[in-house]
């Protein structure tokens, strides 16, 4: 069955993709599998680092924190170009991390980057230092204390 199906999670979730994007039929089923284990083919081919999640709990509050913040920061971003007219503060904060797992820091990255105002630019593996960019800053420690303390904490529990 691992010969067959390496990454039997990762076919389904893209065989539930393709049929959400392109509908229910019985062709594409057949297509969505074919390139769903194609897919999970060239994966094992990658041979890519194969994390454990340690604390499902600390999953489901990641998510939920990240959901609240999206929201917010979506409404943060609106509220600045509507009633500010657009007049931000943008900035470069440098953020000191502790965390070292690849996994984990690739999850920090989309969450940063995903959210409006915030991007991941740059990490420093030597230093452990990571440079974000904000698109309104108000104090230097906010950022960095949401970093380390919404995000860090709860994917150091999930994969350290």
């Amino acid at each position: 069955m691992t010969r067959l199906l390496p990454y039997p999670l990762l076919t389904l979730a893209l065989l539930l993709m393709w049929l959400l994007l392109n509908g229910l039929s019985v062709g594409q089923v057949l297509l969505g599998t074919v390139v769903a284990i194609s897919a999970t083919w060239a994966m094992r081919t990658l041979d890519p680092w194969k994390s454990r999640i340690r604390s499902w709990r600390a999953v489901a509050i990641l998510f939920g924190r990240v959901s609240i913040d999206v929201v917010s920061s979506n409404f943060d971003a609106a509220r600045l170009i509507l009633v500010r007219g657009g007049r931000a503060r943008p900035a470069f904060v440098r953020v000191p991390l502790a965390l070292q797992d690849p996994t984990g820091l690739a999850v920090l990255a989309c969450i940063l980057t995903g959210m409006p105002g915030t991007a991941w630019i740059e990490y420093n593996a030597a230093s452990g230092e990571l440079l974000m960019h904000v698109l309104d800053m108000d104090a230097e420690e906010h950022w960095r204390d949401l970093v380390k303390d919404r995000y860090e904490t709860p994917l150091r529990e999930i994969f350290e």
